[in-house]
């Protein structure tokens, strides 16, 4: 097995960053094998049977490099620690996702975020694995000027930062106390193809724009965001597999600011050059808990990942619209 040829034990694999997490380590040949764990309450084994055909198991057993895609259906808050053998990374991508669903059910946006990463280290730790990817994001930090960087004071403002943050602390435990090779990855606002169940503000939009409906811009769309084109992000987390430290944690993100009006100006544009689609747009109150000003600094993955993004969001967005228009005919599960 060559050295970027792994066993990747992937949990939330059938999700939106996980399906092109796989598409892009198989077309890269970068897989001595791949296993999926997901419960599919949200994501869709359709679009990973897009890229290669996938293996239900019903037993657990050792991965092998056979160069099979397995899954496994279970919730990543169950027993999983036997399906866990003989992986060379785990990368935990599974999770509550949203502020505003964290802040309407916090209890469960705990159980999911913090037990399940709690769940996933133990079990990697047990099984020997030695690199753990963790999926976190910008919400651990809270209110603070940006650029956010790695070493800021961690004020979440949510149920889904604090989680976030809970995370982080216990991958920084397991390094130090078990020697389990962690990182940890905060993702900016990614987006991209796949991206059909995401709540997030670039599929919303798409999806309501396809569909007739206006698009509402809370706070008047001044707030701002760092959207990052999901190639990059998953160039990331190849580097996060890779990388020879631990107990890291890294800022994936572009380092520029785009307003969600700029961003809804750009999805407009693409929308009616692509399908003569002119969307209306009406303005709302800001979101609780929705943070005004974010972007963040890349630095530190620049120096010690060797990661820099490519993507221009011009680019990201045509591609990702156009995604979207191709499928809109299709039916719900064979899109992912």
């Amino acid at each position: 097995m060559g050295q970027s040829e792994k066993r990747w034990f992937v949990t939330g694999g059938c999700g939106f960053i996980g399906v092109n997490l796989i598409r892009v380590l198989r077309e890269r040949r970068l897989v001595g094998s791949i296993r999926i764990l997901d419960d599919l309450s949200v994501g869709h084994l359709a679009a990973i049977e897009n890229f290669a055909p996938v293996q239900q198991l019903m037993q657990p057993k050792p991965m092998a490099d056979d160069h099979r895609v397995e899954l496994v259906r279970a919730s990543i808050t169950a027993d999983v620690g036997e399906w866990v053998e003989g992986a060379d990374v785990v990368v935990h991508l599974a999770a509550n996702t949203g502020v505003q669903t964290s802040i309407h059910s916090p209890r469960t946006d705990m159980e999911a975020n913090v037990f399940g990463t709690f769940n996933l280290l133990e079990a990697a730790r047990r099984a020997g694995t030695p690199r753990f990817v963790f999926a976190s994001s910008g919400a651990p930090t809270g209110r603070v000027a940006p650029p956010i960087h790695e070493d800021v004071p961690c004020r979440p403002l949510s149920p889904y930062g604090a989680s976030k943050l809970a995370g982080e602390g216990y991958c920084s435990a397991y390094l130090w106390s078990y020697g389990l090779g962690t990182v940890s990855l905060r993702f900016s606002n990614v987006y991209g193809p796949w991206s059909t169940h995401k709540g997030s503000v670039v599929a919303l939009f798409i999806r309501q724009a396809l569909a007739g409906e206006p698009w509402t811009l809370n706070g008047h769309g001044e707030q701002t965001r760092d959207f990052i084109f999901i190639d990059d992000l998953v160039d990331a987390i190849i580097a996060a597999a890779e990388f020879s430290g631990g107990g890291e944690i890294f800022q994936v993100a572009t380092g520029r600011a785009t307003s969600v009006r700029k961003l809804a100006e750009l999805l407009a544009c693409e929308l009616q050059r692509e399908f003569g689609i002119v969307p209306q747009v009406r303005l709302g109150p800001p979101l609780p808990g929705d943070m005004p000003q974010n972007f963040a600094s890349i630095a530190k993955a620049r120096r010690l990942l060797g990661w820099a993004p490519k993507w221009e969001i011009e680019d990201g967005i045509a591609v990702t619209v156009r995604w979207f228009g191709e499928r809109r005919q299709q039916p719900l599960g064979n899109i992912g």
